[in-house]
């Protein structure tokens, strides 16, 4: 059975639809944890939650994963806290709206340890294409969807 899912913890360094999230947790009755680093100010409003923490290498992400849950929608684009994540039992979402499934993550972290090590070898990888509007509702249908707002259209 899939858990009802009422709060949506995200990693929030680098996120680009933190507004849509916002957004979607009000329309939908859920609410928003947005976890990140001092070296990013933001404020929280009507239903977002905001933790601020320092800004060594891994503490947002060690903060993220003590405080998810099972009943709780995981924002990121980090593969690694994704796959703890789905450990937890929670439902993780890329800012594009991908969903990330357990049939999913192990090639997702064997892809970005190839990566890796490739450019720890000299290579030259390409970085994300530019993010567009399409992703931004992607993401919001797909958020929507998990928080139980509405049918999916698609399985994108």
């Amino acid at each position: 059975m899939i858990p009802f899912r009422n709060r949506v913890v995200v990693d929030a360094d680098a996120c680009p639809v933190k507004a849509e999230i916002a957004e979607t947790v009000r329309s939908c009755g859920a609410t928003a944890l947005l976890v990140s680093s001092y070296a990013h100010h933001l404020v929280g409003e009507p239903s977002v939650d905001v933790v601020t923490v320092d800004s060594s290498d891994q503490s947002a992400d060690l903060y993220i994963a003590n405080a998810m849950k099972r009943t709780d929608v995981l924002v990121t684009g980090d593969y690694g806290l994704a796959a703890i994540g789905l450990a937890r039992g929670a439902a993780v979402l890329t800012p594009r709206g991908r969903q990330i499934t357990e049939a999913d993550i192990d090639g997702l972290l064997a892809q970005r340890h190839l990566s890796a090590k490739m450019r720890r070898g000299g290579a030259r990888t390409k970085g994300p294409r530019a993010f567009t509007d399409e992703d931004r509702g992607r993401f919001r249908q797909k958020l929507t969807f998990l928080l139980g707002g509405m049918q999916e259209n698609s399985n994108r």
